[in-house]
């Protein structure tokens, strides 16, 4: 049997939440979090995954891109929108 999507599988749903990941600079921790909207206890487990994940990761880092990869789906399962304010402007690819 196979799995059809439907047109619901597909329907944007209006976001729940928003945090703001801000990069601090090249000293340890990194990265600030701060909350625009949303749930305060759903954003503040957010968050703290965020911190496991980032805290002693500077944006130049390779791991830092996987890791703000799973942060990204992280957020998209949870209909949070994550806003990246690292400080310069990323190249965005062709």
């Amino acid at each position: 049997m196979s799995h059809v999507p439907t047109a619901d599988a597909t329907e944007v749903l209006e976001p729940v939440g928003h945090v703001q990941v801000i990069y601090l600079g090249p000293v340890a921790p990194h990265w600030e979090c701060r909350m625009v909207f949303g749930d305060e206890e759903q954003i503040q487990a957010f968050v703290d995954r965020i911190d496991a994940r980032l805290r002693y990761l500077p944006p130049h880092d390779p791991q830092f891109r996987r890791n703000r990869e799973r942060v990204n789906r992280d957020a998209e399962r949870e209909g949070l929108i994550v806003e990246w304010l690292l400080g310069y402007e990323e190249e965005t690819p062709a």
